[in-house]
C-alpha cells in the first residue's frame, strides 16, 4: 500500500527542508534520428527497472516527497501521449510534477530535431514561446498548472526569469553555481545557494559543497552518501531554509541505461532512509510547500573535506569499473 507523503505542520518554517528533485526526461538515439519514443522511454523513463516506476516505490515505502521536473517537449515530435505516461504514474503516486524544458524537441522538422541545445542561446520572445508551449503540453498531459521551473542543463538567463515572472510561475531552480556561468548563466554569485527573489520569481539554486578549490553541486550520482548527509545536517546547523538535490529519471541505470547501476541504487535508497529516519529535522517537501520559505539568509555551504573527498572518489571508481557494468 502506498504511504502518502505527510503534510507540514505549522512550525516546519524553523527547519531545513529538503527538496529531492528528479529532472524526468526522454533520451534520444543521436541528434539526427530520434527514433521511436518507445526505446527512449524505456531507456530514460524506466531506466532498467531503477526509473520512476522504482524511484516511486521507494519514496512511498519512506513516506517521502519528490519533485518529478518533466519535459514535455517530445510531445512535439511525438504527440502526447508519451508524456501522459511519464506524468500519469507520478501523479498517481501523490508526488509533484513541475516544467523542466530541453528545446532540443522544439520545432522538429520531418522527425529530425532542429532546436538549440540549450535554452538561453534564444532571446526573450523566443523563449517565452517555448515556455508559454512548454507548459501548455505539460497542462495538456494532466498535470495541474505549474509554479516551478527548471531550465534543461540549468541552461537559463535572465531573460528566462523575467518570462516565468511574466507568466505567473513563482519558482525557478535553474542556478547551478558549479555551472556557472555556462550553461547556468542567470546574474547570481556562484555560491548562491539559498532562495533569494530576483526578477519576479523566487530562485531555489541547487545546493553546492566545496570541492578542493571549486564546488560540487548535490546530484545524487554524483556526490558520496556521506556527502549528501553532511550537506543536509550542515544546512541544519547553519539554518538554512532548503536543501536542493538533483537527480534524473535515469541516473540509477548505468550509462546505456541496460542494467542497474548498484551503487547509484543503494545510495539513493540510503538517502531516503536518512530523510525517513531525520523527518522531524529534514522534512521533504514540494515547491508548492514554499510559499513562505525564508529569503536572503547568507549562502553558508558545506566547506570542502579531503576525507569525503577521498570517500566519493572510491565509490566513484567502482562505481564506473563494476556497477556500470550491471555487476
Amino acid at each position: 500500500m502506498t504511504v502518502m507523503p505527510p503534510a507540514l505542520s505549522p512550525d516546519d518554517n524553523a527547519r531545513t527542508r529538503v527538496l529531492l528533485t528528479v529532472d524526468t526526461e526522454l533520451t534520444i538515439r543521436t541528434e539526427e534520428q530520434p527514433g521511436d519514443w518507445i526505446d527512449g522511454y524505456a531507456r530514460s523513463y524506466e531506466a532498467a527497472g531503477v526509473g520512476v516506476p522504482y524511484q516511486l516505490r521507494v519514496l512511498a515505502q519512506y513516506a517521502l516527497k519528490a519533485c518529478f521536473f518533466v519535459d514535455p517537449m517530445p510531445a512535439c515530435l511525438y504527440g502526447i501521449e508519451p508524456i501522459k505516461r511519464m506524468v500519469d504514474p507520478i501523479l498517481s503516486a501523490g508526488q509533484e510534477v513541475q516544467l523542466h524544458l530541453h528545446p532540443r524537441w522544439y520545432g522538429p522538422r520531418d522527425g529530425i530535431l532542429v532546436g538549440e541545445y540549450e535554452l538561453n542561446s534564444y532571446d526573450l520572445n523566443k523563449q517565452r514561446e517555448m515556455i508559454t508551449k512548454a507548459r501548455e503540453l505539460l497542462m495538456e498531459a494532466g498535470v495541474p498548472e505549474p509554479c516551478a521551473f527548471r531550465a534543461g542543463s540549468y541552461a537559463a538567463n535572465d531573460d528566462t526569469l523575467r518570462v516565468l515572472a511574466e507568466l505567473g510561475f513563482r519558482f525557478d531552480s535553474s542556478h547551478n553555481g558549479s555551472e556557472h556561468p555556462w550553461p547556468s548563466s542567470i546574474d547570481l554569485p556562484r555560491e548562491q545557494i539559498t532562495p533569494v527573489e530576483y526578477l519576479g520569481v523566487t530562485e531555489v539554486p541547487v545546493t553546492l559543497i566545496g570541492d578542493g578549490p571549486q564546488t560540487r553541486h548535490l546530484q545524487v550520482c554524483a556526490v558520496s552518501l556521506g556527502e549528501l548527509e553532511a550537506a543536509i545536517r550542515h544546512a541544519g546547523a547553519a539554518r538554512l531554509p532548503v536543501v536542493n538535490i538533483v537527480s534524473h529519471s535515469f541516473e540509477l541505470a548505468n550509462r546505456t541505461g541496460t542494467a542497474p547501476n548498484r551503487v547509484h541504487v543503494r545510495r539513493f535508497e540510503a538517502l531516503c532512509e536518512f530523510l525517513s529516519t531525520c523527518r522531524d529535522r529534514f522534512p521533504t517537501v514540494f515547491f508548492s510547500d514554499l510559499d513562505e520559505v525564508e529569503l536572503d539568509v547568507r549562502s553558508d555551504m558545506l566547506p570542502n573535506s579531503a576525507l569525503r573527498r577521498f570517500g566519493r572518489m572510491v565509490e566513484q571508481i567502482w562505481s564506473n569499473q563494476v556497477a556500470e557494468r550491471g555487476a
